[in-house]
């Protein structure tokens, strides 16, 4: 690291008196959660007679200053532009390459897209569009080879060659060109085949005629760099999901993905019913309220909305918003249009049919929107991003369609459809019910500020650090395995909060019942960012949340029930990063006067081959609290040592399905996954 930061003990607070700390090994933090490395450390050092903050710096000057010509910029800082360079990195290389063919789809010049993973896992990517643009561009340079070797270059910037385009948002091919070790393009255009092929970004084959074509259309072939990818082994799932959301966003076109690497398979999606079919696909593992969901659409100049909804008899809403194909993780104008809408046409219909007790009730949105599943999709000409990941539509305009066209849909069909209306809202009272119950309930978990301590749970083990990003907490299972871990913590930085027994399934209950979960209330107040709707992360009082259970099926499910509560009302703290997985050892190895630790079978059966079988003998940890303190910090609590797993939402629909099989009351899916996945387990206990 170029800076490095020594701490001393007034950065932490005063020390806590009880509890004392027998190992006396130096503390760590961890770095910023922005900088790139998961678990990456800084050093700190606790100096009793100076308070100071020494940082290693070099000079800084003009001769510091870099200008980075072409594509040099991408291959420096890859991450700047595809946000990594391990699996998700990878695989959005192949989205960039299918958005230009979905943008030909979206200008009515393509139906079928093919996505081809090569034997040795290289990628193709072919459409029958009208094909790049060949002839000489301004430059000097065919236009092809313009698109592919300079930034920010296209037809989607002017007025002539994209109403409507998803790939503007994304960073382009010339990116994919750039961290590919080789790229090959032939276009078919004028009767012609015409080929260009790259390395690293740079022109290797210049542009040729290679035969005749009857059709137009282009192929991308490439190989990504192994100087650049920490993994280069595409997963067939991941380009599935994704493959799949496209088509089901535009109707009518055909999508096809094939593996051709040992053991592939293929897949065809191709959806007439666009996002209705969404809808319904995302639905198909819940107890539907009105079987055929809710569809309508609207039109203003270049802009268009399309919604689909249906409502299940869940608990939580799922709503995932689009822009040009781009999911709007953020959400933004046209999801604050919709909400509107829905809020108020529910609320007129509530009225006119007597369904709310009070005539001064009203119905929240939370209340009209539990068990709502929705899918948000509008195309437009020039769309503003907001955001930190840029993922939030800002264009004000859109806000007004949106409402407009749900008021008017919607509220047609409240009025022809009375009975299942009815069964809609007769939910969402129940919900506003639950709600007011759960105001009662959340006002005793809620804390003035960040730094009050008077009213934490009398079960945790707080940590002395007031900084938030420097103070983590660990979730443990059982009294006995919170002991050790209190005993064995550094206590400066390090909070333990044991648990006793499962917490309570929140995919099968409302907020009030949720409340009225002691251990979940624990969490809450120990927490300090409330939940649902009063979610705050700024008022978050750990960076980290490590949930620790025991390397058996009660902790597997302990696991998975937190899991559960943090995605579904606690979900930023997934979606920023502050929640990890400890990883406790399974085996210690013990010969002579030396011991190590295993993390699985396979690694157990090399170490014993290291240090030879015999005279070793083998301890396998089913529980927590079968370590002492002492080993219980230098396996799993010491960062120096331990490794953690950070829970990421790589795929929020893929997300969900998960929950809803695993926690939800239909019994039938979870058989069927469990068949499914029996042969994957691994390190089972019972």
């Amino acid at each position: 690291m170029d800076e490095k930061k020594i701490y001393t003990v007034d950065d932490f607070g005063d020390e806590p008196e009880d509890e004392p700390n027998e190992h006396k090994i130096p503390a760590v933090i961890p770095k910023d959660d922005d900088e790139e490395d998961d678990d990456e450390l800084v050093e700190v050092h606790f100096d009793e007679s100076a308070a100071q903050v020494e940082m290693v710096e070099g000079d800084y000057g003009a001769d510091q200053i870099q200008i980075l010509e072409g594509l040099e910029a991408v291959r420096l800082r890859p991450g700047m532009y595809i946000g990594s360079t391990s699996e998700r990195g990878l695989h959005h290389l192949v989205y960039e390459v299918v958005d230009n063919s979905i943008d030909e789809a979206l200008a009515g010049f393509c139906t079928d897209i093919n996505v081809t993973i090569e034997a040795d896992n290289s990628i193709t990517v072919s459409d029958n569009g009208r094909g790049i643009p060949v002839d000489m561009h301004e430059s000097g340079k065919p236009a092809v080879e313009v698109v592919l070797t300079v930034l920010h270059a296209g037809g989607k910037f002017g007025d002539g060659g994209y109403k409507v385009s998803g790939g503007l948002h994304g960073v382009g091919v010339s990116v994919v060109n750039a961290l590919s070790k080789s790229m090959e393009v032939e276009v078919r255009r004028d009767g012609k085949i015409y080929q260009i092929a790259f390395s690293r970004g740079e022109t290797v084959s210049p542009l040729k005629v290679i035969g005749t074509a009857q059709d137009t259309g282009t192929k991308v072939h490439f190989l990504p760099d192994d100087e650049i990818f920490t993994v280069l082994e595409f997963n067939f799932d991941t380009l599935k999901h994704r493959l799949r959301e496209l088509a089901f966003l535009n109707s009518g076109i055909t999508i096809t993905l094939a593996d051709k690497r040992e053991g592939g398979e293929s897949r065809e999606f191709h959806f007439d019913g666009g996002i209705k079919s969404f809808v319904e696909h995302l639905n198909r593992k819940k107890v539907a309220i009105n079987p055929t969901p809710i569809y309508f659409n609207g039109r203003k100049d270049d802009a268009v909305v399309e919604v689909a909804m249906q409502y299940t008899d869940a608990y939580q809403e799922n709503i995932f918003s689009y822009v040009n194909n781009i999911n709007t993780e953020e959400g933004g104008m046209h999801l604050v249009g919709f909400k509107k809408a829905l809020t108020k046409v529910a609320n007129e219909f509530a009225k006119r049919h007597n369904l709310l007790k009070n005539s001064d009730s009203v119905l929240s949105g939370e209340d009209v929107r539990e068990g709502l599943t929705a899918v948000i999709s509008v195309k437009l000409h020039n769309p503003q991003f907001e955001g930190q990941t840029k993922t939030k539509l800002g264009n004000v305009e859109i806000r007004s369609l949106v409402n407009a066209v749900v008021n008017e849909s919607l509220s047609e069909f409240f009025e022809e459809n009375p009975t299942i209306t009815k069964q809609i809202l007769e939910k969402a009272v129940m919900a506003a019910r639950a709600r007011e119950a759960a105001r009662k309930a959340r006002e005793l978990t809620r804390r003035k500020n960040a730094l009050e301590v008077s009213s934490l749970p009398g079960k945790l083990a707080d940590c002395s650090v007031k900084d938030p990003d420097k103070a983590e907490i660990y979730i443990v299972e059982g009294d006995s395995a919170g002991g050790s871990a209190k005993q064995g913590r550094d206590r400066r930085f390090q909070a333990i909060l044991p648990l006793r027994g499962k917490i309570l399934n929140v995919e099968k209950a409302r907020l009030d019942k949720i409340f009225a979960n002691a251990e979940i209330r624990t969490m809450i107040t120990a927490f300090g960012t409330g939940i649902s709707e009063d979610f705050d992360l700024s008022k978050r009082r750990y960076g980290k949340i490590i949930i620790m259970t025991d390397a058996d099926v009660d902790g597997a499910h302990i696991r998975t029930l937190l899991l559960t509560f943090f995605y579904r009302y606690m979900k930023p703290l997934v979606e920023h990063g502050h929640v990890y997985i400890a990883q406790p050892p399974l085996y210690q190895i013990r010969k002579g006067k030396s011991h190590w630790y295993t993390y699985s079978d396979e690694e157990l059966s090399r170490k014993l081959d290291e240090v030879g079988r015999d005279g070793a003998t083998v301890q396998r940890y089913k529980g927590l609290g079968e370590m002492n303190p002492e080993q219980l910090w230098e396996t799993t609590m010491d960062p120096m040592t331990r490794t953690m797993l950070r829970v990421e939402v790589n795929d929020a629909i893929e997300a969900d399905e998960l929950f809803t099989i695993l926690m939800g009351d239909q019994v039938a899916p979870r058989r069927q996954f469990i068949e499914d996945n029996a042969l994957l387990v691994k390190n089972l206990d019972i």
